[in-house]
């Protein structure tokens, strides 16, 4: 899965939507100015940058399997403990943190019970254990995906993922052995400035969408595009998408 690529480009992608809904998951971890916290699958380090705002470097660990991202994260936090790992492998030791998050990482863990597993163990007894996972039907890309299966059957929503239904991030928080699970909706919205503004970031490669879009070929992209149009408001308008977002303790 192609997020071994340019952070920019993720930011673009993704970021403008994992920066202000890491500000909702962190208000949800009930930290102190002395918790320590780890971020798993922290990416280029959209939830690292709130939780350095809110606690300082020295608090705040992470964990990244890209070594491009990795390398992006540890070039914009120096101060930050950022290691290369996949979160069915956290390299650290049993009872460490106050609190463990995973912003928009379950659905593309190999294992995302082995992941939440690990998760709680290296969470201090009593310390809170999140995660988010975009909507099915309700993410950022629903309307390519909405676009891409009208015109090909065997394009696949990655809203099918793990957590992005209904239950099921709180289902996995369950058989991970997490205790006092909750689950919530989380909302951001954006402005799109133009039609470009939102479709430019998808051509860039990244993730399950980006994938499929470098894929196709140009009349095939063009057709996409065409469609995308057809889907989404003019220009400029706003977005809303929806996240779910559990809680549990360790």
């Amino acid at each position: 899965m192609a997020f071994d690529v340019a952070p920019d480009s993720y930011d673009r992608f993704m970021g403008r939507w994992s920066s202000p809904l890491a500000e909702q998951l962190v208000d949800r971890l009930g930290l102190t100015p002395e918790s320590r916290v780890l971020d798993v699958g922290c990416g280029p380090g959209a939830l690292t940058a709130v939780l350095v705002d809110r606690l300082g470097a020295p608090n705040v660990s992470a964990v990244e399997p890209s070594a491009t991202f990795r390398a992006a994260a540890r070039e914009r936090f120096p101060d930050v403990d950022v290691r290369q790992a996949a979160a069915e492998a956290l390299p650290f030791e049993d009872d460490v943190f106050d609190a463990v998050a995973a912003g928009l990482v379950v659905p593309f863990m190999s294992d995302a019970v082995a992941g939440l597993t690990e998760m709680r163990r290296v969470a201090r007894p009593g310390g809170v254990v999140a995660a988010t996972a975009w909507a099915q039907g309700r993410g950022p890309l629903n309307a390519l995906w909405r676009a891409a299966q009208s015109l090909d059957r065997s394009a696949r929503d990655e809203g099918l993922r793990p957590g992005c239904r209904p239950g099921e991030l709180e289902a996995m928080f369950e058989r991970a052995e997490l205790g006092d699970v909750r689950t919530e909706e989380l909302t951001v919205t954006r402005t799109m400035t133009s039609f470009e503004d939102w479709w430019e970031p998808v051509t860039f490669g990244v993730g399950p969408a980006g994938d499929y879009v470098r894929r196709l070929d140009d009349a095939a992209r063009a057709a996409l595009r065409e469609e995308c149009t057809r889907t989404l408001p003019e220009a400029p308008f706003d977005l809303s998408v929806t996240a779910f977002c559990a809680t549990g303790r360790a």
